[in-house]
């Protein structure tokens, strides 16, 4: 099986310092990757099934999914990804400032690929980023 040449990505955050995080962390990665990023649940499920003006878009390899959405919460969204037989083999990142115990237990419940709270500190945060993309990327194998 051949690796692909470039990864797409699916950011969905609201928070625009959070989104260009995420944009610097990717500049600077070993894995070559298209971020496409979106700002609501909505926006999110119309990029996966080629919806209102995402007619072009690509199925991610991997979507990073905020919690805190303004509508419908992550995991809601997260909950849809995984009820569509098109979208659930996409991994799914919780990327959220929450830690909460109850929010990564409904996460995982509801199929979450993995769960990262966003750490506050740049470098620590470029960090994480890397190491989210050095395992699906790197190590894990995903579907095409």
């Amino acid at each position: 099986m051949e690796e692909k040449d470039c990864h797409d990505i699916l950011l969905v955050e609201d928070d625009a310092g959070d989104a260009g995080l995420v944009r610097i962390a990717l500049r600077r990665s070993r894995h070559p990757c298209r971020l496409h990023h979106v700002k609501d649940g909505r926006e999110a499920m119309a990029f996966l099934r080629r919806g209102e003006g995402h007619d072009q878009a690509p199925r991610p390899d991997l979507i990073l999914l905020d919690l805190n959405l303004p509508g419908r919460t992550g995991h809601e969204i997260l909950e849809e990804i995984r009820a569509d037989s098109l979208l659930c083999s996409i991994p799914v990142v919780i990327l959220s400032t929450s830690g909460a115990e109850r929010d990564i237990k409904t996460a995982y419940a509801l199929g979450a690929s993995s769960y990262v709270s966003k750490p506050m500190d740049v470098e620590d945060f470029t960090a994480a980023i890397h190491s989210i993309e050095d395992f699906w990327f790197g190590t894990a194998r995903i579907p095409s």
